[in-house]
């Protein structure tokens, strides 16, 4: 078994898609029959993205494994179906942390530790490490060329280049060719400079996806090719869409599959149907049209809440809808208005709460939640969503006035608190509020027990489940019997029956919170159970 390893870096500006553009080349070589895998490495120097804001990085991804991951890797599962593991994400304050650990450890003998060798040797072990079937490795480096810290994973994979040789490794390179309207003309320059700086670390890029709004003529691609050094076949147009799951239909359409195989001279078939297709056709033309509100604190980067609206846009596919998210910030103090917050969820079919830390922005949302309750509105919570439902039942419907979660300080009725302790695969597993970040939460997937007379049963139609967490503090299961007599069924647990998973209310059209999160693992071409339930609620 030979794995090829195609390299994707970017030019010009950020954020041009090279995360999506390596999902979309991952899919088209599925397609194709071969086996992929997908990694990203980041240069800042945090050692996870778990610790920093949403508000500047986008949401955490979480991988089954409890790996906390950058978006992108939310990107490759759902274009791929392939789970990501924590082996497939990396940042240089990780790599750093690691060559750190190993010179504490006396690993280099008192020998000068520097970024040529060793720095270069752990990135290329984390390219290399924990592949084993796949046919193609593609690794994502985030930034733009020429950005400081990248400059080791850029030495690394020129180096790799080296040892591997052309017939196993590929370099693909993302740049901008912006058109500007006052001239009405495609500009090639900035792509040209980004790959001659490519070219000053070592690296000649061997296919070149350009970010553009207009097709590229024939004629513009023979003079990128000219400038770049690359064949014009290698030059394709990277257009923009009006929805992503349109990329690798372009892709192909650009023939980006080909020209790779063609490079690692291996297997090509010319494929008549693209299941893209089809996702496209229901996302352009919808039948019914639903709105959602949307109650989050990271409301002002909409990239803290990724995976939830590719979710309700998977959710939309399987009923012929189409979404329109109406966000509401939970830290905007006019929301203190009963009457004003009211107004904006009477507008809307249906409300989520999703997961968030921190007392800031609580009151608004529990004031929506008991809304949506009392005005039986279709809502989903999620983790803290689900936590903040469970404390507004206990207010409200118990009389439980200063019920809240420890998380906010102490409270006479904890009915959500930071268990220390609990089982996972046999095991168990210790927190405790001194924990270092990251360390004192539940991550990755768990098993979940579902009661069989339940919507949450109806909803996935089988009694085990297996969900992704990301959170610290659990919902208190003493106050179980007590919610339960005012309405609020504990219908789903951990198998220990330790920790309260799914609550719903029977009553109410449709009204479930969960303490993990269902859009981690939902897929456009397999829509998760929740978001199809709870579109379909709204919808029919």
């Amino acid at each position: 078994m030979i794995t090829r390893f195609i390299f994707i870096t970017g030019g010009v500006s950020s954020s041009l898609g090279k995360g999506l553009s390596s999902a979309a080349l991952a899919s088209l070589l599925q397609q194709q029959g071969y086996k992929v895998r997908l990694k990203k490495m980041d240069g800042y120097l945090n050692v996870d993205p778990g610790t920093m804001s949403p508000l500047q990085h986008g949401e955490v991804f979480v991988t089954d494994d409890g790996t906390e991951a950058d978006l992108d890797l939310g990107h490759y599962e759902r274009f791929t179906s392939v789970n990501s593991r924590s082996s497939d994400s990396t940042t240089m304050g990780k790599i750093y942390s690691s060559l750190i650990t190993k010179e504490r450890n006396g690993k280099f003998e008192g020998a000068t530790v520097q970024v040529i060798p060793h720095v270069t040797d752990e990135v290329k072990e984390f390219i290399l490490k924990d592949t084993g079937d796949e046919d193609f490795v593609l690794c994502e480096i985030g930034g733009t060329v020429g950005d400081i810290e990248n400059l080791p994973f850029l030495e690394a994979v020129r180096q790799l280049r080296l040892e591997l040789g052309s017939e196993r490794t590929m370099f693909i390179h993302l740049a901008l060719v912006p058109y500007l309207e006052h001239a009405q003309e495609i500009k090639t320059k900035p792509a040209q400079k980004s790959v001659k700086e490519l070219l000053g670390f070592g690296i000649q890029p061997d296919l070149l996806l350009c970010r553009c709004t207009h097709q590229l003529t024939q004629e513009l691609k023979a003079k990128l090719g000219l400038f770049c050094n690359i064949n014009p076949e290698r030059i394709i147009t990277a257009i923009d869409v009006k929805t992503i799951y349109q990329v690798p239909v372009e892709y192909q359409n650009e023939k980006l599959d080909k020209q790779v195989c063609l490079y690692f001279n291996i297997k090509f078939n010319e494929l008549t149907k693209n299941p893209w297709q089809s996702v496209v056709q229901k996302i352009l033309h919808p039948k019914k049209l639903v709105k959602i509100a949307i109650i989050g604190k990271y409301t002002k980067l909409l990239d803290a809440y990724k995976s939830l609206i590719e979710s309700l846009s998977h959710g939309a596919i399987a009923n012929n809808c189409m979404v329109n998210i109406s966000w509401i910030d939970a830290v905007d103090e006019k929301y203190l208005d009963i009457n004003i917050l009211n107004d904006e969820l009477s507008k809307v079919d249906g409300v989520i709460v999703p997961g968030g830390f921190g007392e800031n922005g609580a009151k608004t949302k529990m004031q929506a939640i008991r809304f949506v309750r009392e005005k039986n509105i279709p809502f989903l919570g999620i983790c803290f969503g689900m936590q903040l439902a469970v404390i507004e039942a206990a207010q409200n419907l118990l009389n439980l006035k200063e019920a809240s979660t420890t998380e906010f300080g102490t409270t006479p009725d904890p009915v959500v608190y930071l268990l220390t302790k609990w089982v996972k695969e046999s095991k168990i597993e210790e927190r405790d509020a001194g924990s270092q970040l990251g360390g004192t939460m539940r991550l990755g997937s768990y098993p979940c027990l579902i009661q069989k007379d339940s919507l949450a049963y109806k909803i996935y139609g089988t009694e085990v489940i297996h969900e992704r967490h990301r959170h610290r503090y659990e919902i208190n299961k003493d106050y179980k019997d007590a919610l339960e007599k005012v309405g609020l069924v504990f219908s789903g647990s951990s198998p220990d029956l330790l920790l309260p998973e799914i609550v719903e209310y029977p009553n109410h059209r449709w009204f479930v919170g969960v303490q993990f999160h269902p859009e981690l693992i939902s897929r456009p071409l397999s829509p998760h159970p929740l978001f199809q339930s709870f579109i379909r609620a709204i919808a029919f």
